[in-house]
Parts: structure tokens; sequence; C-alpha cells
């Protein structure tokens, strides 16, 4: 990548808010719903996600929510929390 585009990239960041930056990165970081049984259990993408989102509370006032997930974001990383179950599995179909 040319200097002069990473330049005009760099400037057209400027024109969206903190706020607005980390929306669009929590956006890129979550989970699709095609990808979810894919991803679910992949520790940094889960971990990626919850920090992401923790950004987007904090930047909205919202210290507790932040913390709760960066809390889930560290039982990611640490290992002390895991992906339940799909609430579709293992129930029987009634026929």
């Amino acid at each position: 990548m040319s200097q002069s585009s990473q330049l005009h990239k760099t400037s057209q960041l400027h024109d969206f808010s903190t706020l607005e930056l980390a929306q669009a990165l929590l956006e890129r970081l979550s989970i699709s719903p095609n990808d979810w049984h894919r991803l679910k259990s992949n520790r940094k993408v889960r971990a990626c996600e919850q920090t992401a989102a923790a950004l987007v509370f904090l930047l909205s006032e919202q210290p507790e929510e932040a913390q709760t997930r960066l809390e889930q974001a560290t039982g990611w990383l640490n290992r002390s929390i895991s992906a339940p179950p799909c609430p579709d599995h293992g129930q029987k179909k009634h026929s």
C-alpha cells in the first residue's frame, strides 16, 4: 500500500467518532449466525468479540457492562469458561 493511500485511509478514520469505530470493530469481530457452530468454541475469536463489546460499553458510559465483557474475555483466554451447548441440540423433535 502506498504512503498516500495509507494517509487517505487514516484521514477518513478521523471522520468517525471513537464510539463509531469501536462499533465497527465489534461488528467485524462478532460471530455471524452462519459461523456460530464453527467458531463458538474458538477462544481467540470469543475473547476478541467480548473485548470489542467491552470497548463499546465503556465508550457508551456503561462501565459495569464493560467490566462484565472484559471478565468474559479473560475467561475465554484463561479457559475458565467455555461455550454452552446449542439450545436446539439434544432436543427430540415431536412428530
